[in-house]
């Protein structure tokens, strides 16, 4: 099996495992990771965080990045093109859903140069315990993390989204930690 066939397979696995999440769970599961995220001296320390507005089907970070936003410069990524663009967070009635993708991304907000970013939260369809990262295929992290050269980069995860082994090429860059609950 190639490297890709592998890779859309855990992606397959990973998607039926949602559809089959109860959403009192996925709620609880998420305050727990956002407790644990919360407690990292890495995160108290960082002033400027990279985070994400999430999709139905992933750890929902809407109220972690709308309570930490009146104490923290939180960036949000926007798809322009092939690549993410990084801005400032300033309100939820400032987002508008993508044209692409449909995700919830600041319509304003100034841009944020990728080494100001001192704590990155990043999603993923499933993660190792090594750090390393399957995403959903497009690339835009694969483009960016290596732009976050200060950042602490943490993964974020439901424990059915650890699995032993993630297909790697030499480009990847992994996240230094994962949390899942």
């Amino acid at each position: 099996m190639s490297k890709n066939e592998l890779k859309n397979q855990i992606r397959k696995a990973i998607k039926s495992h949602k559809l089959l999440l109860d959403p009192f769970l996925a709620r609880e599961r998420a305050n727990y990771v956002f407790a644990e995220i919360e407690s990292m001296e890495q995160f108290q320390k960082a002033t400027t965080v990279l985070a994400f507005w999430s999709l139905p089907d992933e750890i929902n970070t809407h109220e972690f990045v709308i309570k930490w936003a009146a104490s923290k410069r939180m960036v949000l990524p926007v798809v322009v093109g092939d690549e993410l663009e990084l801005r400032l967070f300033n309100g939820v009635e400032n987002m508008e859903k993508s044209d692409g993708f449909g995700i919830m991304e600041p319509k304003t907000g100034s841009l944020v140069n990728p080494d100001e970013i001192d704590f990155a939260i990043i999603p993923g369809v499933a993660f190792d315990r090594d750090g390393n990262r399957l995403g959903r295929g497009k690339g835009y992290y694969d483009r960016t993390l290596p732009l976050l050269r200060n950042a602490v980069k943490v993964g974020i995860a439901y424990e059915f989204q650890i699995i032993d082994s993630v297909p790697v090429s030499e480009h990847d860059i992994p996240v230094d930690f994962v949390v899942s609950n």
